[in-house]
Formats: structure tokens, sequence, C-alpha cells
């Protein structure tokens, strides 16, 4: 094997979505860092692979990536491999791949399965130009502040989310974003695998209603939203809205100038988030 650090992607579900480069790639690497080396082992037994392997999570990365580095520096070679599908992805890796590259040794990727690419693909949404977001922020507050900031986002919207949170996640997407298009992927290339799509306000009552929809892994999608066009708010009328923002939330402060201006809610109120901004 070449000197490097390959980065290998793992099935995220099926197992027969392993490649044959990858395969060989764990086979013959001197060691893998693995995010969970306990679910890591499953899928190395079941691929008859005996390489080492050493644990590398959100928690270690920053006291283990340099020893690593080190090794592979001094002719070695090694596979970085996530839980499931590609690493780095809303999985650790950025900072030994950002270490690897200024210490001047060499990053390879490995290709395979990603789980926001293969929900995209079928969510029947623009697939053209997305915008990837990864987990929103646990606390309530901090997640619909997220989501306000993205309401003028003109691009696809994808996010991962966990069964425990999905309920209210929907919840404040069908506040916010209404009647937007929406795709959500559930437990992709399993065996409860499910796709739903329609309005925001449709999927969330469906989901509402089945709890077997409450459960496994998740990608949310939301369509983008229409391009702004230019704002109907005088300059006078934009700076009251500016000293309101000071004190209201968008919601608030764009109703009322909206009620002031007889000017559409929505208007004002995307003409809000982005003064927030």
């Amino acid at each position: 094997m070449e000197s490097a650090i390959y980065i290998v992607a793992t099935p995220i579900g099926n197992m027969r979505d392993i490649t044959r480069r990858a395969i060989d790639v764990l086979s013959e690497v001197d060691f893998i860092a693995a995010e969970d080396t306990r679910m890591s082992r499953r899928l190395l037994e079941q691929l008859d692979i005996d390489t080492p392997m050493v644990s590398l999570h959100e928690h270690n990365e920053r006291q283990k990536s340099q020893i690593l580095i080190d090794k592979v520096s001094a002719g070695g070679s090694m596979a970085l491999i996530s839980d499931a599908g590609t690493p780095l992805i809303s999985d650790p890796g950025y900072f030994l791949v950002k270490q690897a590259k200024a210490s001047g040794v060499r990053c390879i990727p490995v290709p395979g399965a990603c789980a926001l690419v293969a929900a995209l693909s079928v969510s029947g949404l623009s697939s053209a130009r997305f915008s990837f977001e990864g987990f929103l922020p646990h606390k309530t507050g901090a997640k619909k502040a997220e989501l306000e900031r993205l309401i003028s986002e003109t691009r696809t919207m994808i996010f991962y989310e966990s069964p425990h949170r999905i309920l209210e996640t929907l919840r404040l997407c069908a506040e916010l974003f209404a009647d937007r298009q929406m795709a959500l992927a559930r437990e992709i290339t399993k065996r409860f695998e499910t796709y739903l799509t329609g309005p925001v306000n449709e999927v969330l009552s469906i989901v509402e209603s089945d709890l077997m929809q409450q459960k496994g892994e998740f990608v949310l999608m939301i369509e983008g939203g229409a391009q702004l066009k230019p704002s109907s708010l005088s300059d006078s009328q934009r700076t009251l809205l500016k000293s309101l923002l000071q004190e209201l939330p968008p919601k608030k402060a764009a109703a009322l100038i909206a009620d002031y201006t007889g000017i559409n809610k929505r208007e004002v109120y995307n003409e809000a988030v982005a003064l927030r901004q």
C-alpha cells in the first residue's frame, strides 16, 4: 500500500454497498482508525478483515491525530472509517485530514455510500444546487433560529435528524416553511426504508400519526425558497423594522410593519430575517 491516509466510505445499511476497492484498502492498510471500534469490528468480521483498529472519535481526535499522522509519515498506511457512510460528513475526521495536509501527508478518498447524496437522488427536489446543513442544534431556541436563518435560502436544504428529535424538528419546519415541498428519507438501504414527499405540513401529519415513521435515522430535505424580489419597503420603513428587531423577534416585528404598511407579511418577514443576519 502507498503510504497515505485513505478516507473510506462504508455502507449506511445494506452490506452489499461496500465497494471492492474499499475491501482491498481495508484489508491491506497497516491499521484502521474507526469512530466506534465495536461497531466497525462487526463490519470487518463480515468482510473477513483482521486489520488492527484504533479509536478516533470527536472526543479524542485532537489528541490522537498527530500520533497517527506520524505513523503514516514514517511510511505506514491507514484507513479512516466512520460508523456508516462517508467519513467527515457530519462525522469525525476533519481535524485529522487538516493536520495531515499541513504535514504533507497524502489523503486519498475511497468513495462509496453517503446518506445525503442517496436521499437527494430520489427526493424529487432540485439537486442542481443544494445546501447540506448536517444536524440542527439540539436546543429548541437555537434550532428555530438556525431554521429562520435559512428561510431565504434558495437551494434545496438537507439535514440529518435523529428519532428522538424528528417530531420537534418537523413541527418547527411546518411553522416556518409551511407549504414548501419536503422529502423525508428514513432508514436508507435498511429493512424499513421509507420515503415521504409532499408539503411540509402533510409530511408532519403522516409522521405524527404513525409511530413507525418516528423511528430510525432521517435525512430531511426542503425545497429552497424563490429568489427574493426587490424589497417593497422604503428606507424609512426598513429603518423602523431595524429598530423593532432590536426588541422583538422577526415574526412579531414583521407583523407590526405589515399591518402598518399593508405590505405582504411574508415579504416583510423575509426582510426581517435578512436584516437580523
